[in-house]
């Protein structure tokens, strides 16, 4: 059976036109233009169903792969040739994912035109970065100004094993039957586990209209597809956009196991809620998994009480093999987080009062120059730990997955991580544990560090 096809696409009810410069930008390969950017992420969307991790692995696999938008009398045509197979179903592309191919085309040619080129946004401020996401958000029409407080966000991993990814599937099935919607990373494993037990729980309630959210970036996409279950994707410019998206967006977090990539997700919601000024505000945030998945947890609690302190390890609940009761836990705090909202008059639908500082925002690039130099010392106050161990954590998912960062390390070898020994032991200690437990990817092939501890 061949494993590429060629196809044609258009688009239902989103993006159905192209301007003459949009269309020349998306067809345009050189410098400034954004044909390869739509070529990497549509690739992506059509390689849904992957069992492969590695960007530049992908990129290859189908280095034949073309796409081709033209502006028709009636609206905008796609076409690809050398696509996967997978996306077709006797020689049409499966719905879902059609519709999954316009959301990337929409927002890269919105951030494109309305963010980065426009004089309306400071990139450079906290507030302008703020305003950014939300108009993203907006045009994705990401947001139901009726719909109560009910969107938890699900982190964890996406090359979990299979009695993990069945509690995923149980949690979000508890989840829909409190009516609680759901928004992930958009990718397989811990991604998708909670959205199909959601569907799952909002049938049998009846429910119409379940949310299935997916925030995904285009360094990332690659190697995380979208899953199919997902029905509003949105695409943001980088990590740390994306990152904000979730914690401005869903009203509760649940942590399932995972490896660096939900690590680094950890990490940056806590050294938001440890700021001084979201001391007051609650956000739920549990973590929970099944009962052999108790040792992961126990490493990533005692991880964060060496490095961030007793006052981190309160932010959060550790449920261990308990469906009903993360459900239940998580419905009392989203109950919370709309009594909040209603007193301090903000609205349900994007967390405006919580407090995200530059280092949280600024865009961290993973070279080795900047690896090296991350300031991992003893002293400083939690909230900026957990800024740098989080950029930590983001340049070793760039390093295992993302194409420029594995080229970066072909080149150069391994990033080099220094710092205080009482921050680098722990570090060293959890990142063994991933290995250990193949979590650094999906366990296709032994895997091989990006990184090296320098303790000395």
């Amino acid at each position: 059976m061949n494993d590429t096809i060629d196809g044609i696409a258009t688009p239902e009810g989103t993006l159905d036109i192209l301007s003459k410069s949009e269309l020349e930008r998306l067809q345009d390969s050189g410098q400034g233009g954004l044909h390869d950017l739509f070529r990497r992420c549509a690739l992506a969307v059509l390689n849904t169903g992957s069992n492969v991790d590695d960007a530049k692995l992908i990129l290859e696999r189908f280095r034949d792969f073309q796409i081709r938008l033209t502006q028709r009398d009636r609206g905008l045509k796609l076409e690809v040739t050398n696509a996967p197979a997978t996306a077709f179903v006797d020689g049409k592309m499966i719905r879902g994912i059609k519709e999954h191919l316009f959301s990337v085309l929409r927002d890269i040619v919105y951030v494109h035109n309305e963010i980065q080129e426009s004089p309306r946004f400071d990139l450079q401020t906290s507030q302008g970065i703020t305003d950014a996401i939300f108009h993203i958000l907006r045009n994705a029409r990401a947001f139901d100004t009726l719909r109560p407080a009910n969107l938890v966000v699900c982190w964890g991993g996406h090359s979990i094993g299979r009695e993990e990814y069945d509690y995923t599937k149980e949690v979000g099935y508890e989840l829909g039957l409190r009516g609680m919607d759901i928004c992930t990373g958009c990718g397989p494993g811990a991604m998708k586990g909670p959205m199909k037990g959601a569907a799952i729980g909002h049938a049998k309630q009846r429910i119409a209209g379940g949310l299935y959210v997916g925030i995904t970036e285009p360094g990332i996409i690659a190697a995380e597809p979208p899953n199919p279950i997902v029905n509003k994707l949105v695409i943001l410019p980088d990590i740390e956009k994306r990152l904000e998206a979730f914690v401005r967006l869903g009203h509760g977090v649940v942590v399932f196991p995972g490896g660096v990539g939900t690590a680094e997700e950890i990490l940056y919601l806590l050294g938001i809620l440890l700021h001084p000024g979201n001391a007051n505000q609650p956000f739920p945030l549990i973590f929970t998994g099944p009962r052999a998945a108790e040792p992961y947890f126990e490493q990533i609690d005692a991880f964060i009480g060496a490095t961030l302190g007793r006052k981190a390890q309160q932010r959060y609940k550790v449920l261990i093999d308990d469906p009903q009761g993360a459900a239940r836990e998580m419905r009392t705090g989203l109950d919370a987080v709309a009594a909040y909202r209603e007193a301090h008059m903000d609205a349900c639908f994007y967390n405006w009062q919580l407090k995200v500082e530059a280092p949280f925002q600024q865009p961290f690039t993973p070279s080795h120059e900047a690896m090296a130099g991350l300031e991992l010392h003893r002293g400083a106050k939690p909230h900026q730990m957990a800024a740098n161990l989080r950029r930590c954590f983001s340049g070793i998912v760039a390093g295992n997955v993302k194409e420029e960062g594995i080229r970066a390390i072909e080149q150069r070898g391994p990033f080099q991580i220094h710092g205080d020994r009482e921050i680098l032991e722990p570090l060293d200690r959890l990142l063994t544990a991933f290995v250990e437990q193949k979590r650094m990817k999906l366990p296709t092939t032994e895997y091989v560090p990006c990184y090296e501890v320098v303790k000395g």
